[in-house]
């Protein structure tokens, strides 16, 4: 493992006073942001999408839970991940305390799978989340927001391309708002959008050897290293 640079204090706190403008120049862009994003258009959702979850079936204005705000995690677990993707339960690792803060800010959050509730129960006892996580199954809920966000997808015509059921799984995370008895669309992010999302991955920036270069099939599930 190659030294890394050593020097005085003073070469150190020199450092760190340009560090830390720099920093808080992004925290003030950050906050701009934010207030860029709740500043978005509220798109009204037509479509009647049905999800099933432990107290029966429900649609997507029933999964507020009484709540006003709504984020949905999308989690890949469905024919593509049928093991359930590890990044997504790397991330929902450092998600799932967030959920009882939320809800004392008028925001539920849940998770959303194609795969059947009865597999995601077993997955989440497996890792002892106490979070909502519902099936979605072949409702549209993935592809249209696949569309929505503009989200290149194979198509049927295409070299590998298969059946478009099968390529509708989706890393992201959806926000909406329910007012006088309709849903919104607020957010959406996928990816690389999630990144501030997960505390591991604030941590390790912060970490002398940050988050490295050679990842050898890491972020793994937490049971799995």
């Amino acid at each position: 493992m190659p030294m890394h640079a050593v020097g005085t204090r003073e070469q150190w706190r020199s450092a760190y006073e340009k560090l830390r403008a720099e920093e808080k120049d992004l925290t003030r862009r950050t906050d701009e942001i934010a207030r860029e994003r709740q500043a978005m258009p509220w798109v009204p959702i037509t479509k009647k999408y049905r999800f099933q979850t432990n107290a029966g079936e429900k649609t997507l204005a029933e999964l507020f839970d009484g709540r006003s705000q709504l984020i949905i995690r999308h989690f890949m677990h469905g024919p593509k991940t049928p093991e359930g993707c590890p990044g997504c339960t790397f991330e929902t690792d450092n998600l799932v305390g967030a959920v009882p803060h939320l809800a004392h800010r008028d925001v539920t959050f849940i998770l959303a799978s194609r795969s059947p509730l009865n597999v995601l129960n077993d997955y989440k006892k497996r890792f002892g989340w106490d979070i909502e996580w519902v099936s979605m199954g072949d409702n549209g809920f993935n592809e249209d927001f696949y569309e929505y966000m503009h989200i290149p997808t194979p198509r049927r015509d295409q070299p590998g391309g298969g059946s478009m059921l099968d390529v509708m799984e989706l890393m992201a995370l959806s926000s909406f708002a329910l007012q006088g008895g309709v849903v919104y669309h607020t957010y959406s992010t996928y990816d690389r959008g999630t990144d501030a999302l997960n505390a591991t991955w604030q941590l390790l920036d912060r970490a002398p050897r940050g988050r490295g270069t050679e990842f050898d099939g890491w972020p793994r599930k937490r049971d799995e290293y």
